[in-house]
């Protein structure tokens, strides 16, 4: 990546110019007049009757843990690939070169062209959910399993895939299989 701002271009503040600036104007007022303009300043904003239960649901990591590292890598791919009205490519294929060995990213390659969809994925699509879990150790790596959740509603199709990890962390295999 050439320049940090590259990355920053594409942020959900960047490209919701209108929350940066209420949220700015908050800041203002809270600062300028003082506790009793912020708690007005807040009444006036409108909030949402409820909050899900799902946005309560805290997110923890580990540096260094193999489940981790697949949960940032795919959180942060399908957030690059699936802003439908603004894709960040230069995301994308700079977190693949982040997390990927050269010589996976270059058989991933091959197999994206024999079969016309995204590897990281396996599908040409980017999917709703996804959840990570821990398969334990194959040889000197780690795998963990990757649900892909594709669709919404009564119409979803769930993909497993199955990341192998060398023991440096960078991902060396993508497979429909265990390697187990």
């Amino acid at each position: 990546m050439n320049n940090m701002n590259d990355m920053n271009k594409k942020s959900p503040a960047h490209r919701r110019p209108g929350r940066r600036a209420a949220v700015a104007a908050g800041l203002v007022l809270a600062v300028g007049l003082g506790v009793s303009a912020q708690a007005s300043a807040q009444a006036s904003v409108h909030a949402p009757a409820k909050v899900s239960v799902a946005a309560q649901k805290p997110v923890s990591g580990t540096s260094g843990q193999a489940v981790t590292r697949v949960a940032d890598f795919y959180g942060a791919y399908v957030d690059a690939k699936g802003d439908y009205s603004d894709p960040d490519g230069k995301l994308a294929t700079a977190l693949r070169k982040h997390y990927l060995t050269p010589a996976f990213a270059k058989r991933l390659a091959a197999w994206e062209k024999r079969n016309g969809a995204d590897g990281i994925l396996r599908a040409q699509n980017v999917p709703a959910r996804w959840t990570v879990s821990d398969n334990g150790t194959v040889g000197n790596g780690h795998e963990v399993v990757v649900t892909l959740t594709f669709g919404s509603g009564g119409t979803t199709q769930k993909t497993r895939l199955f990341v192998l990890l060398e023991r440096y962390d960078h991902i060396v295999d993508i497979g429909t299989t265990s390697a187990r």
